[in-house]
């Protein structure tokens, strides 16, 4: 027998591969945007269109009915996100879509698999650098073939830390945001940077680039498939308090290692979101 799951892998690389060739074509053609939750969460017709490439892709490989999803398009039309143990693809069909309307060039395909709800590997296709990273558990993490690991650096003082600013505009929320990364700037690091892309960014810990990455505010599909590429590159991941990393939560902070990652944690202010799983009120 084959390896558990190693078709649902290698056949999201290619689907994967698939969605990033769509984007890039799709370029400058498709810049009008909506939008979702508040005026900066944007979604494209691009959004749309290749979530259900993906998707279509998938039932068509696997069998209709036999895969849950959790698609980021799929949830914002009030298809439910919940992680149950079933096998269940969490997808974000264009990560970064801000980047992608405004012409910045980091935006990712992630496609993770979960079974039993523990991720068993995770695909990130930064597709305007045609960079592939993935990770199976147990096996290491990977860019474009080649083996990455997380950076050695134990000194805060020589790090770079990621992190983003998010949808959230409420003022409480933006003056902690701030507050945070004044903390972090005066430790002093190297330098506080942002791809404005979340699984971008863990890739990015991943390889060796930077240290740390760090939000409060993302969702499940934006990291899922990168927790698996961190952890198997020999990274950590944690709650923003420093418990144990939830994928529904909302909150995370990944590393290269439990001495960065939880130095930054001890200047983090935290405010409230709303859990990715939590029931959806009724209006």
């Amino acid at each position: 027998m084959g390896e558990p799951w190693q078709r649902e892998f290698e056949f999201a690389v290619q689907v994967a591969r698939k969605a990033g060739a769509e984007i890039r074509k799709a370029g400058d053609s498709e810049i009008r945007v909506m939008t979702k939750s508040c005026t900066v969460d944007l979604v494209t017709k691009t959004d749309e269109r290749v979530e259900k490439i993906i998707i279509g892709s998938l039932k068509e490989e696997f069998g209709e009915g036999t895969h849950c999803f959790i698609g980021e398009e799929s949830v914002a039309k009030g298809e439910p996100c919940v992680l149950t143990d079933k096998p269940t693809w969490i997808i974000d069909p264009v990560d970064g879509t801000t980047n992608f309307v405004h012409g910045f060039p980091f935006v990712a395909v992630s496609i993770a698999f979960a079974v039993n709800k523990e991720l068993e590997f995770g695909v990130v296709y930064s597709c305007l650098e045609d960079k592939m990273y993935k990770a199976r558990n147990g096996k290491g993490a990977f860019c474009n073939d080649e083996l990455i690991q997380v950076s050695d650096v134990k000194d805060i003082k020589k790090s770079i830390i990621i992190s983003e600013h998010g949808y959230d505009r409420r003022p409480e929320s933006v003056t902690k945001i701030f507050s945070t990364m004044r903390k972090i700037l005066c430790i002093p690091v190297h330098g506080l940077r942002g791809s404005g892309t979340a699984a971008t960014n863990m890739c990015l810990v991943a390889s060796g680039a930077v240290e740390a990455f760090f939000e409060i505010g993302i969702h499940c599909w934006d990291i899922a498939a990168g927790a698996v590429i961190v952890k198997e590159a020999g990274g950590v991941l944690l709650d923003v308090d420093g418990g144990p990393f939830d994928l529904m939560s909302r909150r995370m902070v990944s590393g290269n290692n439990d001495i960065i990652a939880k130095r930054i944690i001890q200047e983090i202010e935290t405010f409230p979101v709303v859990r990715d799983d939590a029931p959806v009120q009724k209006k």
